[in-house]
């Protein structure tokens, strides 16, 4: 399939080997009590309430945490006001990155983020200064059936409804339009395959391919900024040729 998510399968392969140290119960926490106050408390009605749960849920959040993060979101039990708020930077060889992020304190999460940035190399940019270098898209992770022929099984997905697909190792990465992922969601799991994950994420339309020194500090910059509680996701447009990846992890 295309190449355009050639970021997306290197973030997927780093999420094995460090099981997504992003999606800490803190996160997903936050990411639900916004869609709750943003949109109301039920799931089946509330669209973003529903991704942030099923994220939840992929993570192993127990329900009385997601249950906790719902009426705090709904009532306001605490007080406590969240909002999202999308940041816009560059790493080194003018690297695009956007950080998503969930925050009770905007000066507090600006500061981590400038501070995560520059510390490696990086530096926070304006809005809309990158942002036009990435699509708003749907990304669905599914398991692969079990001796399922692959180009049927691609062929049964892209009739679900999917822009484009990815092969990873035993399941299929599914991209849609950012309107429809719901959508295709509840035809692939009609369709028998099991999901994993679904939810939106900035892909780039183009990548830069960067050497070992700016692909080092540029990985440096993604694990700083997955350690912050704040930050719910983090999408940026750099490819890694395989030596330079090995070399990395060797």
């Amino acid at each position: 399939m295309s190449g355009h998510s050639k970021w997306a399968s290197i973030k997927h392969k780093k999420a094995i080997t460090d099981a997504r140290r992003g999606a800490s119960f803190t996160k997903l926490a936050n990411l639900i009590s916004i869609a709750a106050k943003q949109g109301g408390a039920d799931p089946e009605i509330n669209f973003s309430l529903r991704l942030a749960v099923t994220k939840a849920k992929a993570a192993n959040m127990p329900s009385t945490n997601i249950e906790r993060a719902i009426k705090k979101g709904a009532g306001g039990a605490d007080g406590t006001v969240y909002e999202e708020i999308t940041y816009e930077g560059y790493g080194p060889a003018g690297v695009a990155i956007i950080i998503e992020t969930a925050t009770d304190n905007r000066n507090r999460t600006g500061s981590e983020v400038r501070t995560a940035l520059t510390k490696h190399g990086g530096s926070l940019g304006t809005t809309g200064s990158v942002l036009f270098q990435f699509d708003h898209k749907g990304v669905i992770e599914v398991h692969q059936k079990l001796g399922e022929d692959v180009d049927e099984a691609m062929l049964t997905i892209i009739e679900a409804g999917a822009d484009d697909i990815e092969e990873a190792e035993k399941s299929f990465l599914v991209y849609t339009a950012g309107s429809q992922l719901d959508a295709v969601r509840k035809k692939l799991i009609v369709a028998g395959y099991e999901v994993t994950k679904a939810e939106l994420q900035y892909i780039p339309k183009t990548t830069v391919t960067v050497d070992e020194k700016a692909a080092g500090q540029l990985m440096r910059i993604i694990d700083t900024l997955d350690d912050l509680d704040d930050i719910t996701n983090v999408s940026s447009n750099f490819g890694i040729s395989d030596e330079v990846m090995e070399r990395l992890h060797g």
